[in-house]
């Protein structure tokens, strides 16, 4: 092997190394992204189940009216 080749290999080793930093950065967003969105969903569910509530379901105010 000569210094070519070696530094050929470096050059490759330090493109992974860079490219699996940036997909981790990446991924790390993501997650905390999904963890953030994930938070508003359950809170979105939790302020629709108590303004709307069971008695809410059935209300005659939301049927639709008889077709003549």
């Amino acid at each position: 092997m000569n210094a070519s080749d070696a530094e050929t290999l470096e050059l490759r080793l330090a493109y992974l190394e860079r490219t699996t930093q940036e997909l981790g950065d990446v991924l790390y967003r993501q997650q905390r992204e999904l963890e953030l969105l994930r938070e508003r969903l359950a809170a979105c569910e939790r302020t629709l189940a108590t303004r709307d509530g069971p008695a809410a379901a059935g209300s005659a105010a939301d049927e639709r009216p008889p077709h003549y």
